[in-house]
């Protein structure tokens, strides 16, 4: 019995060694893929603050804490921002917004952003059962996007 339990303590500790290495292995490919003048860009925007890179269809979304908010901005491969994301308390959201996730009886809102594109337009996200629904800045319905 000792052992098997010895045996299984020695697999347990290698796969979770291996699952750190890939996962640092990922996340520095993550990064060496993120153009220079995107980094740059971020670093310009954001002097000093730490980001995760995540590639989206080849544009590049840095996610990071700022002033105390959630956010992350999105480049294109040239460095220029397509447009930036803050979570918002939920009460933020434009009573529109609101109104249609209760009278399409989607679910509870578990989270909330504002989402400002690069020409300054303004759409709200609010995050419900998975899906994001998005609202204009007036709290008009635009779209699902699941998740």
């Amino acid at each position: 019995m000792k052992k098997y339990l010895m045996l299984m303590v020695a697999a347990a500790s290698i796969t979770t060694a291996t699952f750190a290495q890939n996962h640092e292995k990922n996340e520095k490919k993550a990064h060496a893929n993120v153009p220079a003048s995107v980094k740059q860009a971020f670093e310009k925007q954001y002097p000093g603050t730490k980001a995760k890179w995540d590639n989206e269809d080849g544009k590049f979304e840095a996610g990071f804490k700022h002033n105390g908010h959630e956010m992350s901005v999105l480049y294109n491969s040239n460095g220029t921002v397509e447009e930036t994301e803050m979570e918002i308390p939920v009460t933020q959201l434009p009573a529109a917004a609101n109104s249609y996730i209760t009278q399409h009886k989607l679910g509870k809102i578990s989270e909330a952003a504002k989402i400002t594109k690069a020409n300054g337009e303004v759409n709200y996200e609010a995050e419900v059962k998975g899906k994001d629904v998005i609202f204009d800045a007036a709290g008009k319905f635009l779209k699902e996007i699941k998740d």
